[in-house]
Protein backbone atom coordinates (compact mmCIF):
# COMPACT_ATOMS: atom_id res chain seq x y z
CA UNK A 1 0.00 0.00 0.00
CA UNK A 2 0.90 3.13 -0.68
CA UNK A 3 1.68 5.98 2.26
CA UNK A 4 0.73 9.92 1.34
CA UNK A 5 0.92 12.64 3.71
CA UNK A 6 -1.83 15.96 3.60
CA UNK A 7 -2.38 18.42 6.29
CA UNK A 8 -5.92 17.35 6.44
CA UNK A 9 -8.17 14.39 5.22
CA UNK A 10 -12.01 15.14 4.66
CA UNK A 11 -14.00 12.12 4.62
CA UNK A 12 -16.94 12.71 1.83
CA UNK A 13 -16.91 15.10 -0.73
CA UNK A 14 -20.15 16.19 -0.50
CA UNK A 15 -21.27 20.18 0.25
CA UNK A 16 -20.17 19.85 3.69
CA UNK A 17 -16.93 18.06 2.92
CA UNK A 18 -16.32 20.32 -0.59
CA UNK A 19 -16.78 23.45 1.28
CA UNK A 20 -13.73 22.65 4.35
CA UNK A 21 -11.78 21.24 1.73
CA UNK A 22 -11.56 24.55 -0.27
CA UNK A 23 -11.07 26.60 2.55
CA UNK A 24 -8.33 24.56 4.33
CA UNK A 25 -6.93 24.04 0.42
CA UNK A 26 -7.34 28.07 -0.25
CA UNK A 27 -5.60 28.96 3.37
CA UNK A 28 -2.34 26.51 2.38
CA UNK A 29 -3.34 22.93 3.66
CA UNK A 30 -2.36 20.24 1.67
CA UNK A 31 -6.04 18.36 1.46
CA UNK A 32 -7.36 14.98 0.49
CA UNK A 33 -10.84 14.50 0.16
CA UNK A 34 -12.46 10.82 -0.16
CA UNK A 35 -15.62 9.78 -1.84
CA UNK A 36 -17.34 6.20 -2.26
CA UNK A 37 -19.85 7.91 -4.76
CA UNK A 38 -20.63 11.12 -6.44
CA UNK A 39 -18.39 13.96 -5.92
CA UNK A 40 -21.57 16.65 -5.40
CA UNK A 41 -23.33 14.33 -2.56
CA UNK A 42 -26.32 13.00 -1.93
CA UNK A 43 -28.05 16.64 -2.35
CA UNK A 44 -26.56 16.99 -6.09
CA UNK A 45 -27.89 13.78 -7.25
CA UNK A 46 -30.15 12.02 -5.58
CA UNK A 47 -32.02 14.65 -3.13
CA UNK A 48 -32.55 18.02 -3.09
CA UNK A 49 -31.80 19.08 -6.52
CA UNK A 50 -33.66 15.87 -8.71
CA UNK A 51 -36.64 16.92 -6.30
CA UNK A 52 -37.19 20.27 -6.64
CA UNK A 53 -36.66 19.32 -10.69
CA UNK A 54 -39.32 16.95 -10.09
CA UNK A 55 -41.76 19.65 -8.16
CA UNK A 56 -40.96 22.64 -9.90
CA UNK A 57 -42.79 22.03 -13.79
CA UNK A 58 -46.24 22.22 -11.80
CA UNK A 59 -46.08 25.12 -9.98
CA UNK A 60 -44.93 26.45 -13.33
CA UNK A 61 -47.65 25.55 -14.66
CA UNK A 62 -50.37 26.56 -11.40
CA UNK A 63 -48.66 29.99 -11.58
CA UNK A 64 -49.06 30.32 -15.57
CA UNK A 65 -53.00 29.35 -15.07
CA UNK A 66 -53.23 31.79 -12.84
CA UNK A 67 -52.66 35.01 -15.15
CA UNK A 68 -55.23 35.95 -17.73
CA UNK A 69 -53.53 36.03 -21.13
CA UNK A 70 -50.92 33.74 -20.92
CA UNK A 71 -51.68 30.90 -23.33
CA UNK A 72 -52.16 28.09 -20.70
CA UNK A 73 -55.33 26.21 -20.77
CA UNK A 74 -57.05 24.38 -17.70
CA UNK A 75 -56.67 21.40 -19.89
CA UNK A 76 -52.84 21.62 -20.48
CA UNK A 77 -50.92 18.68 -19.06
CA UNK A 78 -47.13 18.11 -18.28
CA UNK A 79 -45.16 16.07 -20.18
CA UNK A 80 -43.83 13.53 -17.82
CA UNK A 81 -41.12 12.12 -20.20
CA UNK A 82 -39.43 15.68 -20.84
CA UNK A 83 -39.78 16.42 -16.96
CA UNK A 84 -38.04 13.64 -15.69
CA UNK A 85 -35.13 14.57 -19.01
CA UNK A 86 -34.70 17.92 -17.54
CA UNK A 87 -34.23 16.47 -13.83
CA UNK A 88 -31.75 14.15 -15.42
CA UNK A 89 -30.08 16.88 -17.03
CA UNK A 90 -30.15 19.00 -13.65
CA UNK A 91 -28.20 16.07 -12.05
CA UNK A 92 -25.52 15.59 -14.91
CA UNK A 93 -26.86 12.19 -15.37
CA UNK A 94 -25.04 10.64 -12.64
CA UNK A 95 -21.99 12.25 -13.94
CA UNK A 96 -19.45 14.54 -11.56
CA UNK A 97 -16.98 15.16 -13.57
CA UNK A 98 -18.17 18.74 -13.89
CA UNK A 99 -17.25 19.19 -10.18
CA UNK A 100 -13.56 18.31 -10.39
CA UNK A 101 -11.95 20.94 -11.96
CA UNK A 102 -13.03 23.11 -8.55
CA UNK A 103 -11.07 20.36 -6.80
CA UNK A 104 -7.97 20.78 -9.23
CA UNK A 105 -8.39 24.44 -8.88
CA UNK A 106 -7.36 23.96 -5.29
CA UNK A 107 -5.04 21.61 -5.63
CA UNK A 108 -7.27 18.73 -3.80
CA UNK A 109 -6.91 15.29 -3.97
CA UNK A 110 -9.99 13.16 -4.37
CA UNK A 111 -9.16 9.73 -3.63
CA UNK A 112 -12.16 7.42 -4.92
CA UNK A 113 -13.45 4.99 -2.18
CA UNK A 114 -14.39 3.97 0.94
CA UNK A 115 -12.73 5.73 3.48
CA UNK A 116 -11.97 3.86 7.22
CA UNK A 117 -9.96 4.78 10.23
CA UNK A 118 -7.09 2.51 10.19
CA UNK A 119 -5.06 4.31 13.19
CA UNK A 120 -4.93 8.14 14.75
CA UNK A 121 -5.13 10.38 11.80
CA UNK A 122 -4.73 7.24 9.24
CA UNK A 123 -7.34 6.18 6.75
CA UNK A 124 -7.23 3.65 4.22
CA UNK A 125 -8.95 3.81 0.98
CA UNK A 126 -8.28 1.02 -1.97
CA UNK A 127 -4.50 0.33 -1.86
CA UNK A 128 -3.25 3.54 -0.30
CA UNK A 129 -3.09 5.32 3.20
CA UNK A 130 -3.75 8.95 4.00
CA UNK A 131 -2.08 10.04 7.36
CA UNK A 132 -3.67 13.90 8.11
CA UNK A 133 -0.44 15.24 9.88
CA UNK A 134 -3.19 18.15 11.59
CA UNK A 135 -6.86 16.74 11.20
CA UNK A 136 -9.36 14.48 9.56
CA UNK A 137 -12.88 15.68 9.06
CA UNK A 138 -15.70 13.29 8.74
CA UNK A 139 -18.65 14.19 6.08
CA UNK A 140 -20.02 10.89 5.00
CA UNK A 141 -23.50 12.39 5.12
CA UNK A 142 -26.61 9.95 5.88
CA UNK A 143 -28.73 7.25 4.08
CA UNK A 144 -32.32 6.60 4.07
CA UNK A 145 -33.64 4.91 7.40
CA UNK A 146 -35.68 1.79 7.29
CA UNK A 147 -38.65 1.21 9.94
CA UNK A 148 -38.73 -1.67 12.13
CA UNK A 149 -42.34 -3.00 9.93
CA UNK A 150 -42.83 -6.95 9.68
CA UNK A 151 -42.42 -8.09 6.18
CA UNK A 152 -40.87 -4.67 5.33
CA UNK A 153 -37.16 -6.26 4.64
CA UNK A 154 -38.95 -8.86 1.87
CA UNK A 155 -40.26 -6.62 -0.44
CA UNK A 156 -38.81 -4.41 -2.91
CA UNK A 157 -38.91 -0.88 -1.67
CA UNK A 158 -37.59 3.08 -2.96
CA UNK A 159 -35.76 5.34 -1.46
CA UNK A 160 -34.71 9.13 -1.55
CA UNK A 161 -32.37 8.11 -3.89
CA UNK A 162 -34.86 5.58 -6.47
CA UNK A 163 -37.58 8.25 -5.86
CA UNK A 164 -35.85 11.30 -7.28
CA UNK A 165 -33.93 9.30 -10.10
CA UNK A 166 -36.57 6.18 -11.68
CA UNK A 167 -36.95 6.48 -15.05
CA UNK A 168 -40.30 5.75 -15.68
CA UNK A 169 -43.68 7.43 -14.04
CA UNK A 170 -45.21 4.46 -11.46
CA UNK A 171 -48.87 3.83 -12.20
CA UNK A 172 -49.68 3.92 -8.19
CA UNK A 173 -47.34 4.33 -5.44
CA UNK A 174 -47.75 3.95 -1.42
CA UNK A 175 -45.35 6.71 0.57
CA UNK A 176 -44.22 6.01 4.06
CA UNK A 177 -43.71 9.54 5.95
CA UNK A 178 -45.11 12.57 5.69
CA UNK A 179 -42.28 15.01 6.47
CA UNK A 180 -40.36 17.15 3.99
CA UNK A 181 -39.57 13.93 2.02
CA UNK A 182 -42.60 12.11 1.49
CA UNK A 183 -44.74 15.77 0.99
CA UNK A 184 -42.33 16.43 -1.59
CA UNK A 185 -42.23 13.35 -3.64
CA UNK A 186 -45.86 12.60 -3.00
CA UNK A 187 -46.62 15.74 -4.82
CA UNK A 188 -43.89 15.63 -7.41
CA UNK A 189 -45.26 12.04 -8.74
CA UNK A 190 -49.05 12.71 -8.58
CA UNK A 191 -48.24 15.88 -10.80
CA UNK A 192 -47.20 13.56 -13.33
CA UNK A 193 -49.74 11.18 -12.69
CA UNK A 194 -49.10 8.84 -10.13
CA UNK A 195 -52.17 7.32 -7.95
CA UNK A 196 -50.36 8.28 -4.44
CA UNK A 197 -51.25 7.13 -1.55
CA UNK A 198 -49.37 9.09 1.42
CA UNK A 199 -49.17 7.26 5.06
CA UNK A 200 -47.96 9.29 8.53
CA UNK A 201 -48.84 8.17 11.85
CA UNK A 202 -48.59 11.58 13.00
CA UNK A 203 -51.74 13.89 13.39
CA UNK A 204 -50.83 16.40 10.73
CA UNK A 205 -47.77 16.48 8.21
CA UNK A 206 -44.53 17.96 8.81
CA UNK A 207 -44.81 17.21 12.46
CA UNK A 208 -41.84 19.37 13.14
CA UNK A 209 -43.42 22.61 11.72
CA UNK A 210 -46.32 24.69 13.05
CA UNK A 211 -49.79 22.47 12.66
CA UNK A 212 -51.19 25.05 9.73
CA UNK A 213 -48.14 24.69 7.92
CA UNK A 214 -49.20 20.50 7.41
CA UNK A 215 -52.64 21.24 7.62
CA UNK A 216 -52.34 23.41 4.39
CA UNK A 217 -49.58 21.31 3.24
CA UNK A 218 -52.43 17.87 3.18
CA UNK A 219 -55.25 20.17 2.14
CA UNK A 220 -53.25 20.91 -1.04
CA UNK A 221 -51.85 17.17 -1.86
CA UNK A 222 -55.59 15.95 -1.15
CA UNK A 223 -57.54 18.70 -3.56
CA UNK A 224 -54.77 19.97 -6.39
CA UNK A 225 -52.50 16.59 -6.63
CA UNK A 226 -55.27 14.03 -5.45
CA UNK A 227 -53.09 12.15 -3.39
CA UNK A 228 -54.65 9.72 -0.84
CA UNK A 229 -53.64 10.80 2.96
CA UNK A 230 -53.72 8.99 5.59
CA UNK A 231 -53.19 11.00 8.80
CA UNK A 232 -52.70 8.87 11.92
CA UNK A 233 -52.23 5.79 10.38
CA UNK A 234 -49.55 2.62 12.01
CA UNK A 235 -48.48 0.74 9.70
CA UNK A 236 -48.63 -2.90 10.97
CA UNK A 237 -46.81 -4.77 7.80
CA UNK A 238 -46.45 -5.10 4.57
CA UNK A 239 -46.14 -7.62 1.91
CA UNK A 240 -45.89 -8.34 -1.86
CA UNK A 241 -48.84 -8.46 -4.02
CA UNK A 242 -49.64 -7.26 -7.35
CA UNK A 243 -47.45 -4.50 -6.58
CA UNK A 244 -46.71 -4.07 -2.24
CA UNK A 245 -49.53 -4.50 0.18
CA UNK A 246 -49.70 -2.43 2.92
CA UNK A 247 -51.48 -3.15 5.91
CA UNK A 248 -52.40 -0.58 8.37
CA UNK A 249 -53.53 -1.52 12.00
CA UNK A 250 -57.49 -1.95 11.87
CA UNK A 251 -57.57 0.15 8.94
CA UNK A 252 -57.49 -2.39 6.15
CA UNK A 253 -54.78 -2.53 3.25
CA UNK A 254 -53.55 -0.08 0.86
CA UNK A 255 -51.42 -1.02 -2.30
CA UNK A 256 -49.29 0.22 -4.72
CA UNK A 257 -46.80 -0.49 -7.46
CA UNK A 258 -43.91 1.59 -5.49
CA UNK A 259 -43.12 1.49 -1.87
CA UNK A 260 -41.41 4.73 -1.19
CA UNK A 261 -39.81 4.73 2.58
CA UNK A 262 -39.65 7.82 3.88
CA UNK A 263 -39.40 7.81 7.56
CA UNK A 264 -36.20 9.19 8.19
CA UNK A 265 -32.52 9.10 8.37
CA UNK A 266 -29.18 7.07 9.41
CA UNK A 267 -25.46 8.83 9.16
CA UNK A 268 -22.94 6.77 7.38
CA UNK A 269 -20.75 6.17 10.42
CA UNK A 270 -20.43 2.35 10.33
CA UNK A 271 -18.21 1.35 8.06
CA UNK A 272 -15.58 4.19 9.24
CA UNK A 273 -13.76 1.77 11.58
CA UNK A 274 -13.99 4.23 14.25
CA UNK A 275 -13.26 1.47 17.34
CA UNK A 276 -9.88 1.76 15.71
CA UNK A 277 -9.73 5.21 17.19
CA UNK A 278 -12.34 4.80 20.46
CA UNK A 279 -14.64 6.70 18.80
CA UNK A 280 -18.83 5.32 19.75
CA UNK A 281 -21.75 7.23 17.97
CA UNK A 282 -24.76 7.57 20.27
CA UNK A 283 -27.28 5.35 19.88
CA UNK A 284 -28.89 6.66 16.59
CA UNK A 285 -25.71 6.26 15.21
CA UNK A 286 -24.15 10.00 15.07
CA UNK A 287 -20.68 10.97 15.80
CA UNK A 288 -21.66 13.80 18.89
CA UNK A 289 -19.02 17.28 18.52
CA UNK A 290 -19.19 20.09 20.40
CA UNK A 291 -20.02 23.71 18.98
CA UNK A 292 -16.95 23.92 17.09
CA UNK A 293 -17.35 20.65 15.61
CA UNK A 294 -14.67 18.68 17.51
CA UNK A 295 -15.73 15.12 18.29
CA UNK A 296 -14.97 14.33 21.47
CA UNK A 297 -13.23 17.85 21.81
CA UNK A 298 -10.44 16.64 20.14
CA UNK A 299 -8.96 19.16 17.75
CA UNK A 300 -7.59 16.91 15.44
CA UNK A 301 -11.45 15.32 14.49
CA UNK A 302 -13.99 17.12 13.53
CA UNK A 303 -17.75 16.11 12.27
CA UNK A 304 -19.89 17.75 9.95
CA UNK A 305 -22.81 17.86 8.02
CA UNK A 306 -25.69 15.06 8.70
CA UNK A 307 -23.29 12.61 10.55
CA UNK A 308 -23.32 14.68 13.59
CA UNK A 309 -26.87 14.74 13.88
CA UNK A 310 -27.21 18.34 14.63
CA UNK A 311 -29.96 19.64 11.76
CA UNK A 312 -29.83 17.81 8.72
CA UNK A 313 -30.15 20.32 5.94
CA UNK A 314 -27.19 20.71 3.06
CA UNK A 315 -27.10 24.43 4.13
CA UNK A 316 -26.16 23.32 7.76
CA UNK A 317 -23.50 21.56 6.33
CA UNK A 318 -22.08 24.26 4.70
CA UNK A 319 -22.10 26.36 8.10
CA UNK A 320 -20.66 23.65 10.14
CA UNK A 321 -17.84 23.18 7.24
CA UNK A 322 -17.03 26.66 7.82
CA UNK A 323 -17.25 26.58 11.12
CA UNK A 324 -14.61 23.55 11.18
CA UNK A 325 -12.61 25.09 8.96
CA UNK A 326 -12.17 28.77 11.09
CA UNK A 327 -11.45 26.34 14.10
CA UNK A 328 -8.73 24.26 12.28
CA UNK A 329 -6.79 27.76 10.62
CA UNK A 330 -7.09 29.18 14.50
CA UNK A 331 -10.27 31.25 14.56
CA UNK A 332 -12.39 30.01 17.42
CA UNK A 333 -15.92 30.08 16.36
CA UNK A 334 -18.83 28.41 17.89
CA UNK A 335 -21.62 27.16 15.99
CA UNK A 336 -25.56 28.63 17.11
CA UNK A 337 -27.60 28.36 14.30
CA UNK A 338 -28.52 25.06 15.22
CA UNK A 339 -29.83 25.85 18.71
CA UNK A 340 -31.87 29.17 17.75
CA UNK A 341 -33.65 27.06 14.82
CA UNK A 342 -32.30 26.60 11.26
CA UNK A 343 -33.80 27.80 8.32
CA UNK A 344 -35.79 24.87 6.27
CA UNK A 345 -37.63 24.90 3.62
CA UNK A 346 -40.44 22.24 2.24
CA UNK A 347 -40.81 22.68 -1.24
CA UNK A 348 -44.27 21.54 -2.22
CA UNK A 349 -47.19 23.90 -3.00
CA UNK A 350 -47.87 25.51 -1.15
CA UNK A 351 -44.59 26.00 0.24
CA UNK A 352 -43.49 25.99 3.80
CA UNK A 353 -40.53 27.82 4.58
CA UNK A 354 -39.37 28.50 8.43
CA UNK A 355 -36.50 29.45 11.04
CA UNK A 356 -36.50 29.18 14.70
CA UNK A 357 -39.34 28.14 16.87
CA UNK A 358 -42.34 27.31 16.40
CA UNK A 359 -44.90 28.62 19.42
CA UNK A 360 -44.65 25.39 20.87
CA UNK A 361 -41.62 25.18 21.00
CA UNK A 362 -40.51 28.39 22.87
CA UNK A 363 -43.59 27.83 25.18
CA UNK A 364 -41.29 24.63 25.78
CA UNK A 365 -38.20 27.15 26.06
CA UNK A 366 -39.97 29.13 28.88
CA UNK A 367 -40.62 32.00 26.87
CA UNK A 368 -43.50 34.13 27.06
CA UNK A 369 -44.92 34.03 23.61
CA UNK A 370 -46.77 35.37 21.16
CA UNK A 371 -48.38 35.16 17.85
CA UNK A 372 -48.60 37.43 14.89
CA UNK A 373 -50.19 36.18 11.97
CA UNK A 374 -51.18 37.82 8.52
CA UNK A 375 -52.26 36.05 4.91
CA UNK A 376 -48.96 35.31 2.62
CA UNK A 377 -50.93 36.91 0.02
CA UNK A 378 -52.17 40.02 1.74
CA UNK A 379 -49.74 42.33 -0.25
CA UNK A 380 -49.71 44.45 -3.81
CA UNK A 381 -46.86 42.19 -4.72
CA UNK A 382 -49.53 38.72 -4.45
CA UNK A 383 -51.49 40.27 -6.87
CA UNK A 384 -48.62 39.66 -9.64
CA UNK A 385 -47.46 36.68 -8.01
CA UNK A 386 -49.20 33.70 -6.77
CA UNK A 387 -52.21 35.52 -6.67
CA UNK A 388 -55.03 34.15 -4.24
CA UNK A 389 -53.00 31.56 -3.20
CA UNK A 390 -53.81 31.96 0.09
CA UNK A 391 -51.09 30.84 2.90
CA UNK A 392 -50.31 32.34 6.49
CA UNK A 393 -47.64 34.25 7.61
CA UNK A 394 -46.47 33.98 11.32
CA UNK A 395 -44.06 35.74 13.77
CA UNK A 396 -43.38 34.35 17.27
CA UNK A 397 -42.41 36.87 19.53
CA UNK A 398 -40.61 36.97 22.36
CA UNK A 399 -42.40 39.60 24.55
CA UNK A 400 -39.80 40.12 26.97
CA UNK A 401 -37.39 40.94 24.28
CA UNK A 402 -39.64 42.49 22.03
CA UNK A 403 -37.85 40.17 19.31
CA UNK A 404 -38.29 37.15 17.17
CA UNK A 405 -37.48 33.76 17.87
CA UNK A 406 -39.79 32.00 14.60
CA UNK A 407 -40.94 32.14 11.36
CA UNK A 408 -43.19 30.38 9.58
CA UNK A 409 -44.52 31.37 6.34
CA UNK A 410 -46.48 29.19 3.76
CA UNK A 411 -47.98 29.82 0.17
CA UNK A 412 -46.83 30.76 -3.04
CA UNK A 413 -42.61 30.44 -2.89
CA UNK A 414 -42.53 31.91 0.52
CA UNK A 415 -38.91 30.45 0.63
CA UNK A 416 -38.11 34.07 -0.72
CA UNK A 417 -39.48 35.48 2.25
CA UNK A 418 -37.02 33.70 4.72
CA UNK A 419 -33.85 35.33 4.96
CA UNK A 420 -34.98 38.60 6.93
CA UNK A 421 -36.49 36.47 9.11
CA UNK A 422 -33.52 34.34 9.54
CA UNK A 423 -31.24 37.52 9.99
CA UNK A 424 -33.77 39.29 12.19
CA UNK A 425 -33.54 36.39 14.53
CA UNK A 426 -29.84 35.55 14.32
CA UNK A 427 -29.27 39.12 15.15
CA UNK A 428 -31.64 39.53 17.61
CA UNK A 429 -33.38 42.47 16.38
CA UNK A 430 -35.86 44.16 18.45
CA UNK A 431 -39.51 45.17 16.76
CA UNK A 432 -38.55 49.14 17.24
CA UNK A 433 -35.36 48.75 15.38
CA UNK A 434 -36.92 46.52 12.51
CA UNK A 435 -39.32 48.65 11.80
CA UNK A 436 -36.93 50.56 10.38
CA UNK A 437 -36.41 47.99 7.23
CA UNK A 438 -38.43 49.62 4.29
CA UNK A 439 -40.04 46.67 2.48
CA UNK A 440 -40.21 48.38 -1.65
CA UNK A 441 -43.97 48.38 -3.19
CA UNK A 442 -45.28 46.59 -5.05
CA UNK A 443 -43.33 43.37 -3.64
CA UNK A 444 -43.99 40.43 -1.55
CA UNK A 445 -41.58 41.09 0.48
CA UNK A 446 -44.51 43.53 1.91
CA UNK A 447 -45.79 41.12 4.15
CA UNK A 448 -43.17 42.06 6.46
CA UNK A 449 -44.74 45.48 6.99
CA UNK A 450 -48.41 43.73 7.26
CA UNK A 451 -46.83 41.63 9.94
CA UNK A 452 -44.78 44.96 11.63
CA UNK A 453 -48.11 46.75 11.84
CA UNK A 454 -49.70 43.35 13.51
CA UNK A 455 -47.14 43.60 15.74
CA UNK A 456 -47.95 46.41 16.74
CA UNK A 457 -51.26 46.53 17.20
Amino acid sequence: MTDKTYDAVVLGAGPAGEVVAGRLAEAGWKVAIVERDLVGGECSYYACMPSKALLRPADVLAEARRIPGVPVGDDAELDPAAVLARRDAVIHDGDDSGQLPWLDERGIDLHRGAGRFVGERRIAVGDAILSAARAVVVATGSGAAMPPIDGLGAVRTWNNRDATTAAKVPASMVVLGGGPVGSELSQAWASLGTKVTLIDAGDHLLGREEPFAGEEVAAALRGRFGVDVRLGAEVSSVRAGGGVVVELSGAGTVEGEELLVAVGRRPHTDMLGLATIEIEPDDRGFLEVDDRMRVGGRDDLFAIGDVNGRALFTHVGKYQAWIAAENLLGREVAAIAETIGSPRVTFTDPQVAAVGRSLAEAEADDIDARVVEVPTDASAGASFQGKGTGGRSRLVIDQATDTIVGATFTGFETADLLQAATLAIVAEIPRARLRHAVAPYPTRSEVWLKLLEKWEA
